[in-house]
């Protein structure tokens, strides 16, 4: 009669004891869980936001219209004359005036030399245009001619770099007759 089922309770209560700290223990690990989930992904993005940055700081890759640049070619200047001689007439305040220019280009790389041969046409055509606008006064003076030598080379640099080759290697043009009249 006295046979009660103490162990019974007792182990009930006891697996009641049990039941609940491990309730308490899931709950933190999936609260680690996602507190390091997250700590991860704001690592990720902060990651991302630094490359994203020094990618727009690197230096933007050289126009496709521009060469890479090679040494320059060493040896003797080559030149090249740009013959026949430009003729052209331009306006004066009392009358019409002529303007003769024998022109010569310097360069130390024989393939620009080829390359201005191929072009002589549209490097006449510019020069041609450029002389052409000209004012007889400005011409006058050793300034106005040294600026129009410093147009004249910015025009075959153009049509060289236009053409496929490297400007820079343009080093200087020369007027070698120049004949107002």
């Amino acid at each position: 009669m006295a046979a009660r089922i103490p162990v019974l309770e007792a182990a009930d209560k006891g697996a009641d004891k049990t039941a609940a700290p491990a309730k308490d223990t899931s709950r933190r690990k999936l609260f680690v869980i996602i507190v390091v989930s997250a700590a991860l992904v704001l690592l990720g993005l902060a990651v991302g936001a630094a490359w994203w940055l020094a990618a727009g700081k690197r230096p933007a890759a050289p126009p496709a219209s521009e060469p890479k640049a090679a040494p320059p070619p060493s040896g003797p200047p080559l030149f090249l004359a740009l013959d026949p001689p430009f003729v052209v007439n331009f306006d004066s305040e009392q009358a019409v005036r002529f303007l003769q220019i024998a022109v010569q280009v310097e360069t130390r790389d024989p393939a620009t030399i080829e390359l201005l041969k191929t072009n002589d046409p549209v490097v006449r055509n510019d020069l041609l245009l450029l002389f052409g606008g000209q004012k007889y006064a400005q011409l006058s003076t050793r300034e106005g001619k040294e600026a129009l030598r410093s147009q004249a080379l910015e025009d075959v640099r153009k049509v060289v770099l236009a053409a496929g080759g490297h400007s820079e290697r343009v080093e200087a043009v020369y007027f070698t007759s120049f004949v107002m009249q």
